[in-house]
């Protein structure tokens, strides 16, 4: 029982590390996470890795059903990278777009020339998160080969595995949002249309990346 108990304390332990070597690299769920976090405050990387975890947790159910082989197929992973890659560049030129029309909120109100987006830092989290061919690709590699060596303890296995992942997802997005929304107390109006520029760029040479590697997939 207690050797047990130190393998579900390991199992958390090593996701932990794992998760958090992936959100450190940048990538669209970073990208947005900084531009919504100048405009809304602290809350946003919460809530993005909320819709973030609730597709992981999702994600993770399906694996355990037996259905990782499929997802890893090549026709899945080129078909999410070309998809999400359009995805990006619409959003990508959609904030260019506005970033020039928008001032900083006041706190607590918010300004009418800052864009809205339906659904909230939530449903972000899941977009962001589908967008991204390579969250896929490390899910069935990966998150796949460690979640299986963790599935011979059961549901506290995959438990451990699933919490110490996410748990490094909120870590790291909450301290990111919390550091950005501090800024707007020392931004101006052109330092944060420019950040938004800066996020608006990033998505789309993300999204042109993911759509080559789609072409190399679809080659291959």
């Amino acid at each position: 029982m207690e050797s047990d108990v130190l393998e579900i304390i390991g199992i958390f332990g090593v996701s932990f590390v794992l998760a958090l070597s992936g959100a450190l690299m940048p990538g669209p769920l970073l990208t947005v996470t900084i531009s919504e976090s100048v405009k809304k405050g602290p809350w946003v990387g919460p809530m993005v890795i909320l819709g973030h975890g609730l597709l992981e947790l999702g994600l993770v159910i399906l694996i355990v059903l037996g259905l990782g082989p499929y997802l890893k197929a090549s026709l899945v992973t080129s078909s999410v990278a070309l998809i999400g890659g359009l995805v990006l560049i619409w959003m990508g030129y959609s904030m260019f777009k506005e970033s020039g029309s928008i001032t900083i909120p006041v706190e607590g109100v918010e300004s009418s020339a800052t864009p809205k987006r339906s659904g909230g830092p939530i449903l972000i989290g899941v977009i962001m998160s589908l967008s991204n061919p390579y969250w896929l690709i490390w899910w069935v590699t990966i998150g796949l080969g460690y979640l299986t060596s963790a599935m011979h303890l059961g549901f506290l296995g995959i438990a451990s595995f699933f919490l110490g992942h996410i748990t490094a997802d909120l870590v790291w997005y909450s301290a990111v949002s919390t550091a950005i929304s501090k800024g707007r107390r020392v931004m101006s109006t052109g330092m944060y249309q420019a950040i938004l520029k800066g996020c608006a760029a990033c998505l789309v040479v993300f999204g042109a990346w993911f759509i080559y590697s789609a072409y190399e997939r679809f080659l291959a």
